[in-house]
């Protein structure tokens, strides 16, 4: 099944590619970490977000859902197998993971793949209910890094660009998790200097009483960042590294917790790279074969190298859509996600 788009959202599967893009499939950043991104699609508009995502993106021109849960394995159990096993399959993006109706399969799947021995997902909670926590538990789930920003309701509904955003709905399942699973919780606040500073102490302490991180660590507070295409609230300034870092070693010694957790805290360690399809500089031939995810892209297909994903930045300038064939220049593919211009 080729990428059908409806109403601007795209299901994607067999016989495309799973790798190449940012927005949907696998990335492989050098390590025993995959991430898996099955969907673009959030409910929230969070005023900070990095990515633009929601309801109330001004620059995303596609969504995306990989509907072949199937298909998404073979490309997981390959990638899985070049690193040698022992893989974590975390599943995060450009959307919320909770928002694909068959994410429960999803993690079972996954779960199930040889090669990878740790499922992880990452969400904001708009659809975590206990329920549905039952459901991730029963599927295999390992790992919850939960993004909870607030527990004052109105912030925290401020914060999600959502009034129907019910922090204490989130709260409670999350409690839920710790109390009746053994998915392990990992809280990972994002730190908005001047808007949540308290309520980031208010959070740590929550995480603390209710017993969050078992075996991983329970905290992985968020610096703010600011992005090109991204959110950035009113009045809310990005703070250097060496603040940040100096912010959370005085928040950690007044809670008596370590808020700065290593990426050996993980077990995340360095391991084979699915192998580059191409070096910037180069001209490759492509069939368009999806509508862009920001306004002016288009997604192609290699004619030499069917197993990526390469998008087209300014394809609409030449006027280039769905079905159409171009040539393009690689202008960056780092991390195997490859941006090209038409040549």
């Amino acid at each position: 099944m080729l990428g059908t788009p409806k109403d601007n959202v795209v299901t994607v599967g067999r016989p495309l590619p799973l790798t190449g893009h940012i927005a949907f499939g696998i990335i492989d950043r050098g390590t025993n970490i995959l991430q898996v991104r099955v969907t673009t699609l959030c409910p929230l508009s969070c005023i900070f977000c990095s990515v633009d995502a929601g309801p109330s993106t001004r620059t995303r021109f596609s969504e995306y859902i990989i509907t072949d849960v199937e298909w998404l394995q073979e490309w997981v159990r390959e990638a899985a197998q070049l690193k040698g096993g022992g893989v974590e399959a975390l599943l995060d993006g450009v959307g919320d993971p909770l928002s694909h109706p068959r994410i429960a399969d999803i993690v079972r799947v996954l779960k199930e793949t040889p090669g990878v021995s740790t499922v992880a997902l990452e969400t904001h909670g708009y659809h975590l209910t206990k329920s549905m926590v039952d459901r991730l538990w029963e599927a295999g789930l390992d790992r919850l890094n939960l993004s909870i920003d607030a527990l004052d309701p109105q912030l925290a509904s401020r914060l999600a660009g959502n009034s129907r955003y019910d922090v204490a709905r989130v709260v409670d399942a999350a409690e839920y998790l710790v109390r009746e699973t053994g998915i392990d919780l990992h809280i990972a606040p994002v730190w908005l200097p001047g808007l949540n500073d308290g309520e980031i102490e208010k959070i740590v302490l929550w995480g603390l009483r209710i017993g969050a991180g078992k075996k991983w660590p329970p905290f992985g507070i968020q610096k703010y960042v600011v992005h090109k295409y991204g959110r950035k609230p009113p009045g809310v300034r990005e703070v250097p590294w060496e603040e940040f870092y100096r912010w959370l070693d005085t928040l950690g010694e007044k809670l008596g917790v370590n808020l700065r957790p290593r990426s050996e805290d993980f077990g995340i360690r360095p391991a084979p790279r699915i192998p580059l399809a191409f070096n910037v500089g180069e001209r490759v031939k492509l069939d368009i074969v999806l509508p862009g995810w920001l306004k002016g892209e288009a997604i192609g297909v290699p004619l030499r190298e069917p197993k990526v994903l390469v998008t087209v930045v300014g394809a609409h300038r030449l006027g280039v859509g769905v079905g159409d064939r171009v040539l393009a220049k690689i202008t960056s593919n780092k991390d195997g996600i490859y941006l090209a211009k038409p040549y």
